[in-house]
């Protein structure tokens, strides 16, 4: 008897077997991979968001007395008050602190806060501009300017926090003495920097300079424009330290687009072993 060869017609489902097999395991590879980074959790942290910022919490202590009117501070825009430009100068550095929260507080015969402490800039830098001389009185009172800065940031987190008072007269108003205010600072672990502008005899160097001393802070002149900018440009570079803590960190998770991702592989798996 004569054995007869038998044919299939379909002989390339056969190959296609082989290829899906290496495809196959590709493919467990590839869910085990993405298993393993799944676990991993992967997280992306948004340093740009507020909650994760460095920075400290600064006051700034503006002196707005009648003597803030006097012009001829700087050379090039001699019309401009004292004040007006302490008001350009002390919004580019708002601007700038881009890690910082900023509050505003100005004195005159008493003072206020202006802005509490916050870190939306661009509001401070305008509310800088709504401001004027004379707003809290005609005479200084540097003791009440220190302390409501004290109290602005009387509920701060942060662990370096700053004042830095601006003025060009001297004390005479009042019901804090200076000396009682930089007690606050102390007692608040606050760093304390005094500026004084204007012609030298204007305000008072000595005094100044004792409380930025006791403050734990730096005492600077400036007797135009130009040193004023140079002041807040060294101010600038105050060291910055963390305001938030780890558990306001801002996390974005993505492990469970791993587990999507290889949940639909699985289902390509089983769906294929099932039709072969």
């Amino acid at each position: 008897m004569v054995a007869r060869l038998r044919t299939f017609p379909h002989l390339h489902f056969f190959g296609s077997v082989g290829k899906w097999r290496n495809r196959e395991w590709l493919l467990k590879i590839l869910v085990l991979l993405l298993m393993v980074g799944a676990l991993a959790t992967p997280v992306v942290i948004d340093y740009a968001d507020p909650r994760n910022r460095n920075g400290i919490d600064i006051v700034l202590s503006i002196d707005g007395s009648g003597s803030m009117n006097a012009s001829g501070f700087d050379v090039k825009n001699e019309r401009l008050s004292r004040f007006e430009i302490v008001q350009k100068i002390a919004s580019d550095f708002i601007l700038d602190r881009r890690e910082d929260n900023i509050g505003v507080v100005l004195f005159g015969d008493f003072a206020f806060i202006a802005t509490p402490v916050t870190y939306e800039k661009e509001i401070i830098a305008q509310m800088i501009g709504y401001l004027s001389y004379g707003m809290a009185g005609q005479n200084t009172a540097i003791g009440e300017g220190i302390a409501q800065g004290v109290r602005a940031l009387r509920d701060s987190k942060a662990k370096s926090k700053v004042i830095i008072l601006l003025t060009d007269g001297e004390h005479n108003s009042g019901t804090i003495s200076p000396k009682e205010a930089v007690k606050k600072v102390q007692q608040s672990g606050i760093k304390l920097y005094t500026i004084g502008i204007g012609k030298k005899g204007e305000f008072d160097n000595a005094l100044l300079e004792q409380l930025a001393h006791d403050g734990g802070g730096k005492f600077f002149i400036a007797t135009n424009a130009i040193e004023l900018q140079a002041v807040y440009d060294e101010i600038d570079t105050l060291e910055r330290s963390s305001i938030k803590s780890e558990k306001h960190t801002f996390k974005e998770h993505y492990y469970q687009w791993l587990l999507v991702a290889a949940f639909g592989l699985l289902l390509i798996l089983m769906w294929k072993r099932r039709i072969l």
